[in-house]
């Protein structure tokens, strides 16, 4: 009996929603990376792309337990010696809140082609609107 492969025509593709008020960072960006990759799905193939698309809002309302809030650090490097620039979380939760959850999630995906297309069906939005209503997402799966 040969093993089945899903093809182009089998891949259907949901929208989720997910309200990240009150979450946990780590707790939800596996939740969220899990589905992004396709792995809740009874066809999950490694080597294909069956994940869904998923919309995260209300990312700046993320919380992290113990004393992670004072000590995490976001590090960037320009390439020139010297050139490393450290930022807290709560000074990147403050400016840019969208970019504390999608480097959490990204974090969590394949690091190649495979994984920057899955990375590109991520939504994330600091407040609790998004421009995404016409795809008439679903409620996230509490099951994952």
């Amino acid at each position: 009996m040969p093993t089945y492969s899903p093809s182009a025509k089998d891949i259907t593709r949901d929208w989720y929603v997910v309200d990240a008020e009150g979450e946990t960072l780590g707790r939800l960006a596996t939740r969220v990376a899990t589905v992004l990759r396709g792995k809740h799905k009874p066809t999950f193939t490694p080597h294909l792309d069956l994940g869904d698309h998923v919309i995260v809002i209300n990312a700046d309302k993320i919380v992290l337990t113990g004393a992670k809030a004072e000590q995490k650090l976001y590090h960037s490097h320009s390439g020139f010696p010297g050139g490393i620039r450290s930022v807290p979380f709560a000074a990147m939760l403050d400016k840019q809140p969208t970019e504390v959850v999608e480097k959490a999630i990204k974090g969590m995906l394949p690091k190649n082609k495979l994984g920057r297309a899955m990375g590109l069906k991520l939504k994330v939005y600091a407040g609790a609107d998004h421009p995404h209503a016409a795809q008439q997402p679903k409620p996230f799966p509490t099951h994952v």
